[in-house]
């Protein structure tokens, strides 16, 4: 298959170029499985509710671990609620109480403010393998940047 790109100038052909590309994965992670999350962050706030369950059942100081890691995964629905021009607090916080007062895992950020906040309504879904490749990846950029401090901490500078 070929595709021709053409635009005005070189960032408008590159920015296009990406487009098809990350479209083209899109297709790749389908074939390869075929399951799908609902996206509009609905998944992180469930991921976080259900982790945030689990370091209750944690003793010791571990459970902050757990939990700082549940706050973090709160981030991509407040970036999302922010750039939507929402108030990202007060959003995700709505979201969270909503998802575990209607049991709804499909509860995500209203985007595009149609008055739902269900992602199956929106059709935004995302596919599963990108899903855990980015928390696989962004869990391992954490432990990383956790050993590098360790390493500068025990070493100290002088």
């Amino acid at each position: 298959v070929t595709v021709l790109i053409r635009g005005g100038n070189k960032m408008i052909v590159d920015e296009a170029h990406r487009s098809l590309h990350d479209a083209m994965c899109v297709v790749r992670n389908l074939i390869k499985d075929n399951r799908v999350v609902y996206g509009g962050g609905s998944a992180e706030v469930s991921c976080s509710l259900a982790v945030s369950a689990f370091a209750d059942t944690v003793p010791g100081i571990e459970q902050y671990a757990i939990r700082a890691f549940a706050d973090a995964l709160d981030d991509l629905p407040m970036a999302l609620a922010e750039n939507a021009g929402l108030s990202p607090i007060t959003e995700v916080t709505s979201i969270k109480a909503r998802q575990l007062a209607e049991n709804n895992p499909r509860l995500g950020v209203d985007c595009n403010q149609i008055g739902s906040n269900d992602m199956k309504d929106h059709l935004v879904f995302e596919t599963l393998i990108g899903k855990q490749q980015q928390l696989q990846l962004a869990t391992q950029v954490v432990k990383m940047i956790l050993k590098i401090d360790d390493v500068i901490m025990y070493g100290g500078y002088t």
